[in-house]
């Protein structure tokens, strides 16, 4: 892998490819939303529920202030970003690939080091593929690397569960949609805790 601009250095003390236990930083971090597609989403093991624990987590970064970059493979063939994801995504935040890890595709290394981002939510479609390869990538680059593991999906239910416990050996930290809401948010005190709270019993997570 080729980067043409260098990605932001991992935190002080922390080695490339391992992994801390970091919390996750609504000031630190980016949520990266891969390939959530009209004609992929369907065909997803679960994709419906997956979607939902995507959707919370956007409307908690739009609410927290957390950039959002959202990947689509070839939407010529796979159609864009479905529209309960596409109407909450910031103006200019999907752009489009051929290659299945993001940080393989040409210019994501200047958008993301734009970001000026230590940390990195991951969510989307394939997890075995597309999703696995790219969170593999920001592991080996020295990214905090969190997958939301309630809203990644695969075909099969066996290659989601696989791409899993692949990441989390690489140094991927897995959470729920819940827990990096609660993590970005981080005190009770917080503005948006009340209007996110509710978010989430509606949400039915």
């Amino acid at each position: 892998m080729t980067l043409s601009r260098p990605l932001p250095a991992p935190a002080a003390g922390q080695a490339t490819g391992q992994a801390t236990a970091p919390l996750l930083s609504a000031d630190a971090s980016a949520l990266l939303i891969v390939d959530v597609q009209e004609k992929l989403a369907p065909a997803i093991a679960g994709g419906a529920a997956a979607v939902e624990r995507i959707r919370l987590a956007l409307d908690a970064a739009s609410a927290l202030g957390v950039p959002v970059v959202a990947s689509e493979q070839y939407p010529q063939g796979l159609g864009p970003t479905v529209p309960e994801l596409a109407e909450r995504l910031p103006d200019g935040a999907r752009f489009a690939k051929t290659h299945f890890s993001c940080l393989r595709e040409p210019g994501f290394a200047e958008r993301w080091s734009a970001l000026g981002r230590r940390q990195a939510l991951v969510c989307g479609m394939e997890a075995h593929v597309c999703v696995l390869q790219t969170a593999l990538d920001l592991v080996s680059a020295g990214i905090e690397t969190f997958v939301l593991a309630d809203g990644i999906g695969s075909r099969r239910d066996s290659n989601r569960d696989l791409a899993l416990r692949r990441l989390t050996t690489a140094g991927a930290i897995a959470l729920p949609a819940e827990s990096a809401v609660f993590e970005w948010l981080g005190d009770a005190d917080h503005p948006a805790f009340k209007p996110l709270i509710a978010r989430i019993r509606n949400s039915g997570v």
